[in-house]
């Protein structure tokens, strides 16, 4: 087992799973208690590979961490640790997620600058449930080019009675305006920060892609007795290998140009039949003889090696996603392809 002897080489996640496992069970306990999934995940990876910590190195790291707190008053401030202190400051509900709305986002110093920041989509999906004066309300607060876009989202009928409340709309008072922005401020923006703070799941999902099986199945049933719901959201999410199925024919060449060509026979040898065939398909007849060749000279091959290329090739598949060189679609009736 390795001895950690070199304080200067720790990083900083290192430091504080060191600094935890020195507190004890019950401490770290309590502070896992304030921190979320994705957290807990890193702290929890990096304490089961430290091996054995020098006790010079714990030491050195409880003394810089006393100095840092007595000579700069560093704290580490976090938007969970705001809205408690918040609450035990006594303030009211509204008043804490009026505070904490305006933390989270999105970006703008006005309700009417957040709503810009609003993806359409979600806009009218809030919207459409509201009474079509107070549409017209927010339709003429927005800007021109955003309210085009919400209002071809709406249903045709809701959208007309939209249109000609705006066109008889004068001007609007300012409790008409207050009552608006306080609907959308409680109903909407509050809602929309809950839910963007569930974005971590997405996180979660990139971090589990980059798992060795054993790892992610060992994660993902822990996650699944303590919060199911949370494991069936990341599984939904993440990008598999046999996912590289929903890529058009296009899509698969780019990333056979692209790949290492020393990783994809063994990404292949641990395939599919169905995914081979997509592979070998998109190449040229020589191509794909001298790729199955390759494969068949190879032999048996480990599985961490297996999964090591994969997991390039899925890496590959989503760095060309992400410059809009190929389209990988979701399933969504929406997203097949005509050709």
């Amino acid at each position: 087992m390795r001895v950690r002897e070199d304080y200067r080489t720790l990083t900083g996640t290192e430091k504080a799973s060191i600094f935890m496992l020195a507190l004890g069970e019950d401490y770290t306990a309590k502070i896992f208690e304030h921190m979320d999934d994705e957290e807990i995940l890193e702290l929890s990876q990096t304490m089961a590979t430290l091996g054995k910590v020098n006790a010079n190195v714990v030491e050195r790291l409880f003394v810089d961490f006393a100095e840092q707190m007595s000579s700069s008053g560093s704290l580490v401030g976090s938007q969970e640790s705001t809205e408690r202190m918040l609450t035990k400051a006594g303030m009211s509900k509204d008043k804490i997620d009026q505070i904490m709305e305006e933390i989270r986002g999105p970006a703008g110093r006005t309700m009417w600058e957040k709503l810009v920041n609003v993806n359409e989509e979600t806009l009218a999906n809030f919207l459409q449930k509201e009474y079509p004066q107070t549409v017209a309300v927010v339709m003429s607060k927005i800007t021109t080019d955003h309210a085009g876009k919400v209002l071809a989202l709406l249903p045709e009928s809701f959208a007309m009675e939209v249109i000609h409340r705006m066109l008889r709309m004068e001007a609007v008072q300012k409790e008409v305006l207050e009552d608006v922005e306080k609907t959308l401020r409680q109903e909407f923006m509050s809602n929309l920060s809950r839910q963007s703070r569930r974005d971590s799941h997405e996180h979660m999902a990139e971090i589990f892609n980059n798992l060795d099986r054993a790892a992610e199945a060992k994660f993902m049933e822990a996650l699944e007795k303590t919060v199911p719901e949370s494991a069936e959201k990341i599984r939904s999410l993440m990008f598999t290998f046999e996912d590289l199925q929903k890529i058009p024919p296009a899509g698969i060449q780019a990333i056979i140009r692209a790949a290492d060509k020393e990783k994809l026979p063994a990404a292949l040898k641990g395939a599919t039949e169905t995914l081979r065939d997509l592979f070998f398909s998109n190449m040229s007849e020589r191509a794909a003889k001298i790729m199955r060749e390759d494969m068949a000279a190879m032999g048996p091959v480990r599985l961490k090696d297996v999964e090591e290329a994969q997991l390039h090739i899925v890496s590959v598949a989503k760095d060309l996603e992400a410059r809009g060189e190929i389209t990988i679609a979701s399933g969504n009736e929406e997203d097949e392809l005509i050709y």
